[in-house]
């Protein structure tokens, strides 16, 4: 039981780094944005000295947005999973951010192979159910 234990207290940090990872790596997407409002004052030309189009600045500034706001909710979920990985509790919602972290390649996917590995484990089940004590894999011992 105390390896499971272990074992869940070391995934709940590495989640807590990738979500700090993935949270950098939602400005990457910022560099479109610049550009989509570079696009939209004029500051960037078209062939003929033209100012660029002005649905192609709001395509860039679209998908800068999104980009953003959708690695920022990643990252939430994963220091959520972290929290939630350290408290025993919400098995199920680890399973899903594990999935997600699936994509995240390549440290999200060894994160989520050896996560949903780990909760897999029935002993570590047992660790999640509701009237296990925090140092014991058996419940209402």
């Amino acid at each position: 039981m105390s390896q499971d234990v272990e074992h869940l207290r070391l995934l709940s940090i590495f989640h807590y780094i990738l979500a700090g990872l993935a949270g950098l790596c939602s400005f990457f997407p910022a560099i479109y944005l610049v550009m989509g409002i570079a696009m939209l004052s004029g500051w960037i030309e078209g062939d003929k000295g033209e100012p660029a189009p002005a649905v192609v600045g709001w395509i860039f500034v679209a998908i800068a947005l999104i980009g953003i706001l959708l690695t920022l909710a990643y990252a939430s979920l994963l220091a959520l999973a972290g929290r939630f990985l350290s408290k025993r509790k919400h098995r199920t919602f680890c399973f899903v951010v594990a999935g997600l972290s699936l994509l995240f390649a390549p440290l999200g996917t060894a994160l989520g192979v050896f996560t949903i590995i780990v909760l897999m484990r029935d002993s570590v089940r047992l660790l999640f159910e509701p009237g296990a004590p925090e140092g014991s894999g058996v419940p209402g011992v």
